[in-house]
């Protein structure tokens, strides 16, 4: 009962600040549910390409949700997550200000852009390499990457070809493990 009580306390609390300040939760409320919506969007593209997916509870890893993929019977699993940009935004393919958690083969970023209707499949290795990482300022090694940029070519990683690329993310990650 303490624990719902100290629920009721921290939600009252955080209601009392918002007062006065509506528009700041509506805009929070737009930019979760849009996070939220677009999340599933990307689920649902790896369940119809037949990739099993699981959701945490908690996205506290950087980690969106978790797929597995039977290789040879055995299960093999990547830690993806999911960016995505909204038709209102300026620049519909910058993602901005990324913190990137230890690089590895089994770690991967799913982009999506709702006005360009594109989606980008990129290993984390890779997108270490291929953004740029910020020097100073509160983003501090935080990473950039705009993927219509006409100076890199991004075309590996777009559409069924990200699907490829995460494919072969699965085959090195199960042959690793035979």
């Amino acid at each position: 009962m303490q624990f719902f009580k100290k629920c009721f306390y921290i939600r009252n609390s955080f209601s009392f600040y918002m007062k006065g300040n509506e528009k700041s939760e509506k805009s929070y409320r737009n930019r979760k549910s849009f996070g939220e919506r677009y999340e599933y969007i990307g689920i649902s593209q790896l369940l119809m390409k037949g990739y099993d997916v699981y959701k945490p509870l908690v996205d506290d890893q950087g980690i969106d949700c978790i797929i597995r993929k039977l290789n040879d019977s055995r299960p093999c699993y990547v830690d993806l997550q999911i960016k995505a940009r909204s038709k209102e935004c300026k620049n519909p393919a910058l993602f901005a200000g990324m913190k990137i958690n230890k690089p590895r083969k089994n770690y991967v970023f799913l982009f999506f852009s709702e006005k360009l209707n594109k989606f980008w499949i990129i290993p984390s290795e890779d997108l270490v390499k291929i953004a740029s990482q910020n020097k100073s300022g509160k983003n501090k090694e935080k990473y950039n990457i705009d993927l219509i940029s006409t100076k890199k070519n991004f075309d590996q990683y777009e559409g069924d070809n990200g699907f490829k690329k995460l494919d072969k993310v699965f085959e090195n990650i199960c042959n690793e493990l035979s």
